[in-house]
């Protein structure tokens, strides 16, 4: 798939355009984990990940029975974990984004 092509013709979607989204391609693989490539805004081209999109994956694609769940996410930049627990009226808490973490950005940003 070519994530920025794709990624680019929703982002500037008109429904889109205005607010400024990150859009995140998941696929569930045959071992029960997750692959995701991010378009992120701001960068405007494919990204090594984006935390918040990989959690609200895992949360959505696997919302097992109560108690402790883990999912394994492979994305550009490595593999990921996300573990959480889902209580019983169907809340999350106890959410964490485990994995590796790499410098890609030194330098000022001007708004």
């Amino acid at each position: 798939m070519d994530v920025y092509t794709e990624g680019r013709s929703i982002r500037y979607n008109e429904e889109f355009k205005e607010k400024g989204i990150n859009i995140n391609f998941v696929e569930p693989t045959d071992t029960g984990s997750l692959k995701v490539r991010t378009y992120e805004r701001g960068v405007e081209d494919e990204t090594f990940s984006c935390g918040t999109g990989v959690t609200a994956a895992a949360l959505v694609f696997y919302q097992q029975e109560t108690g402790p769940n883990s999912v394994d996410i492979e994305v550009l930049g490595g593999k990921l974990n996300v573990s959480y627990n889902r209580n019983a009226d169907g809340s999350y808490d106890n959410i964490w984004l485990k994995g590796p973490a790499l410098k890609v950005f030194e330098g000022s940003v001007r708004f």
